[in-house]
């Protein structure tokens, strides 16, 4: 009987999330694919630097489901092909990282593997292959590259959401974009007790949730999870009414009211942080590792 990734968390990662590769798309970019190709196998044995979603990757594979064995598995996604892509294994295999599975799809978009990898998550530093990935349904970001954080050495893994077009759906920022503040406080007000809609997030937070389960009883769980919402009151109750009615438990909340993110991250210090605008993604990820979520109304604005 073949193995299944059904009872894991999947999480989808391409090599420029994973690791440091600027260096090398730089030469793609401006000397071409010939010229890449070439640079690679003649570092292949040279060791990549960490990439912004190496702490939080090395932190997930360390995770345990109630039998002890991994509750994730990582899958490199990768635009390489396989012989450009044996640097990314070599340095997997420095960092002794549990990372067994790949896809080397040469130059073309490898979100349409998504499906097959049960991928719960797709982490990448390529905005198109995240948009299409999260035209399809799954939780997707694209990792904003750039970011040296120092990790510290506690255990857990610290994860930050924003609410809508994340956690959840956009269909409350269409009001207040379309129709102004007053009329989504009044929205929202009227509305409190209705939960809303879920946005692509939901499973991936629902799947943090059964891992946490499984240390239940334990000091200190594993994961610890924070809402970063630019809600404040009273339209906090609708979002507190979905968490309830989906079952699914966070750890702390900050209802900002459209203020500046990034201090109260700065001092969270998220493993990743997870926006749908870029005008509180790109200060963010000065401070921690920032996933854009290029969804909802706001986006489609941008386009």
């Amino acid at each position: 009987m073949a193995e299944t990734l059904n009872d894991k968390l999947v999480v989808s990662i391409s090599s420029r999330a994973l690791f440091d590769l600027e260096e090398s798309n730089r030469i793609y970019e401006t000397q071409g694919l010939e010229a890449y190709i070439c640079y690679q196998i003649e570092h292949e044995n040279e060791v990549l630097r960490p990439g912004v979603a190496f702490p939080l990757i090395r932190r997930l594979l360390a995770l345990q489901a109630a039998d002890g064995s991994p509750a994730v598995e990582v899958v490199l996604v990768s635009k390489n092909d396989a012989n450009t892509g044996l640097r990314v294994f070599n340095s997997i295999e420095h960092y002794q990282l549990n990372i067994t599975r790949a896809a080397f799809t040469c130059n073309r978009s490898p979100y349409k593997y998504l499906e097959a990898f049960k991928t719960d998550l797709f982490l990448s530093a390529d905005p198109d292959d995240v948009g299409l990935a999260l035209g399809r349904g799954f939780a997707a970001a694209n990792i904003l590259t750039g970011l040296d954080f120092q990790d510290d050495e506690t255990p857990e893994i610290r994860i930050a959401f924003d609410g809508d077009a994340v956690l959840f759906s956009d269909e409350s920022e269409q009001i207040f974009q379309e129709r102004g503040l007053d009329e989504f406080k009044r929205h929202e007000a009227e509305n409190s007790h209705i939960p809303m809609a879920p946005g692509p997030f939901k499973g991936f937070l629902e799947s943090l949730n059964r891992i946490q389960a499984a240390y239940k009883g334990q000091v200190e769980a594993p994961i610890r999870i924070a809402l970063v919402t630019a809600r404040n009151a009273p339209s906090h109750k609708r979002a507190i009414t979905t968490l309830r009615h989906w079952g699914v438990h966070i750890d702390e909340a900050f209802f900002l009211g459209g203020l500046d993110k990034s201090p109260f991250l700065k001092y969270f210090r998220p493993h990743i942080f997870f926006d749908d605008q870029k005008g509180f993604c790109e200060p963010a990820s000065k401070f921690v590792p920032t996933g854009h979520v290029p969804g909802g109304v706001k986006n489609q604005e941008q386009k």
